[in-house]
């Protein structure tokens, strides 16, 4: 089907660098190496089994958690605002 300017795939291309790029960011995120024996954040303990299962471990879990949601999602690019909010 012809669109224009655009290629026939040109959509689904999009949308297949979008996805490489997200799983390319949380990779390049891991740790890598030993794990901690102890948590950089709180200094508690961390059980083997969580250093075993996480390579390059560096919090505890519930350090790990509170991590989490600081960073909040990630957008990769700009939304509009609903046509309401533009009207303000």
């Amino acid at each position: 089907m012809a669109t224009g300017w655009a290629g026939d795939g040109a959509v689904q291309d999009q949308i297949d660098a979008t996805i490489k790029d997200a799983v390319e960011r949380a990779r390049s995120r891991l740790a890598k190496g030993p794990g901690r024996l102890r948590c950089e954040a709180c200094d508690a303990a961390i059980p083997e089994a969580r250093r075993t299962a996480v390579p390059g471990v560096r919090l505890c879990v519930a350090c790990q958690e509170a991590a989490d949601r600081d960073s909040g999602p990630f957008s990769g690019y700009t939304r509009r605002g609903s046509k309401d909010s533009q009207l303000r």
